[in-house]
């Protein structure tokens, strides 16, 4: 099967990811080569991807909000779980990993995404229902962000005892009574953070299966953040932790 990459950052990502088979592109008539369409368009020269004009009402109809191209790519390439876990030995670093555990929305996971890739975390946990895929829409969110990560679909609870068994600590972020305000003694040190669904948060089995519940101190009247700001916060804490390293 074959998608549809929408947006100028996103198609230029997924082209210097390298990562996805590239059927065409497609450039509205009338759209400037210039800045980052011509950059786009020389990558699809590199590797003789057919650069085709169409009418921008062609476009709309396949993908409205556009900005004018269309890139016909191969699916998304998830990995395994062991690729995952693999990288951090490889780069010599301390492992951070994030669980995704039934986030539905494709913003949502867009912006984890984004966030994750913008830290170095090592890899991506999705589990294999009730959740948001790297759609195209989720590339968009993310910026293409997406292209340049690891991520798995993988049976959470499984996944995560093979975690446990290689010393890394499972901290889920959660806003349960039993939950710790979060302490940055125990982000210095290879972990799994687990970001709950959008309202439910971390399902019972999961939550069970963590190590320690951390969450966000606030000052304010709300009761909650959004699941992806939440998760922002708490993955560049532990990036700051590490001394903004590894």
């Amino acid at each position: 099967m074959t998608e549809w990459i929408y947006g100028r950052n996103p198609v230029y990502e997924v082209l210097r990811a390298g990562r996805r088979q590239v059927l065409r592109l497609l450039v509205a008539e009338g759209a400037q080569r210039k800045g980052q369409l011509l950059k786009i368009i020389d990558l699809c020269n590199k590797i003789n991807a057919p650069v085709e004009q169409a009418q921008r009402t062609q476009l709309d109809r396949i993908q409205p909000g556009n900005q004018g191209l269309l890139l016909e790519v191969g699916d998304y390439p998830y990995v395994t779980l062991i690729d995952i876990l693999d990288l951090p030995e490889q780069r010599a670093e301390t492992p951070l990993i994030l669980l995704l555990d039934s986030l539905q929305d494709p913003q949502n996971l867009g912006t984890l995404l984004r966030t994750a890739e913008a830290v170095g975390v090592h890899g991506v946990l999705l589990p294999f229902r009730r959740t948001a895929t790297v759609t195209p829409a989720v590339v968009n969110a993310s910026s293409g962000a997406s292209e340049h990560l690891l991520v798995t679909q993988a049976n959470l609870a499984q996944a995560i005892k093979t975690i446990k068994q290689l010393g890394i600590w499972v901290v889920g972020l959660d806003n349960a009574p039993d939950a710790q305000p979060v302490n940055r003694s125990v982000l210095d040190g290879p972990i799994a953070f687990v970001i709950g669904a959008e309202g439910q948060g971390i399902r019972p089995l999961i939550r069970k299966s963590c190590d320690l519940l951390l969450q966000l101190p606030m000052r304010g009247k709300i009761e909650s953040l959004n699941a992806a700001v939440a998760g922002s916060i708490a993955l560049y804490l532990a990036w700051q932790t590490r001394g903004f390293n590894s």
